[in-house]
């Protein structure tokens, strides 16, 4: 995807190929140059959704764009050839219709071709991403062995990755299941876990989830 730098660079690169073809009469740049900025509006239009995401989880109120940010995106970097790029915008599209819209069905599809596009391009987190909802989603319709291990391997890689504060979510959820499955002492212990990791990583959202389980499991 495109630093800050690239970015900067590409906007230069499309001006001198403006004025290459408008003034010298030379075209031969403007594709690459287009390319590039089809490469910038991929990753702006992901980060944007994105944020939309983060407003939603905070107001609850779904807006239309998001979707439509994380589809373009997804096509650009489809057309593009960034594999990585592809498959976490299609994580977020699936993402809107589960957690934005509730439509885990619609969802399955899209997660599990960036499940296969982002375990390509070993983006990891991406893949940690995925397996989280789809831990979810199983969880959801009755499935509770197979969410375990879902949630169990994006554990495992946020571990490996140093994302203190994507295991302390998970283990918010693993601990749901423990509960549920009569584990209340693993649950309890998840839970301790999680909140020492999100209190080391000033997760604050994720310290507020580990208060609400613990009063909703009776784990106090």
């Amino acid at each position: 995807m495109t630093t800050p730098d690239n970015a900067d660079l590409r906007l230069e690169q499309a001006q001198l190929a403006y004025e290459r073809a408008a003034f010298g009469g030379d075209s031969s740049a403007l594709p690459d140059a287009e390319r590039g900025l089809d490469a910038v509006e991929a990753d702006v239009a992901l980060a944007r959704g994105r944020l939309l995401h983060a407003r939603f989880l905070d107001e609850r109120a779904d807006n239309a764009r998001e979707l439509e940010l994380f589809e373009r995106a997804a096509e650009l970097y489809r057309e593009l050839g960034d594999v990585r790029g592809e498959g976490e915008a299609l994580f977020w599209v699936g993402a809107v219709h589960h957690i934005t819209r509730g439509d885990a069905q619609t969802a399955r599809p899209y997660y599990e071709d960036a499940l296969r596009l982002a375990t390509g391009a070993a983006d990891r987190l991406t893949v940690s991403y995925v397996l989280r909802h789809l831990g979810f989603a199983d969880h959801m319709a009755g499935r509770p062995e197979q969410a375990r291990a879902q949630l169990e391997e994006s554990t495992r890689l946020r571990r490996e990755l140093g994302f203190a504060p994507g295991v302390a979510a998970n283990l918010v959820g693993l601990a749901y299941l423990a509960a549920q499955q009569d584990r209340r002492e693993d649950a309890a212990d998840l839970l301790r876990e999680a909140a020492e990791l999100a209190g080391s990583s000033a997760a604050h959202g994720v310290l507020r989830q580990v208060a609400e389980a613990r009063k909703e499991l009776d784990l106090d």
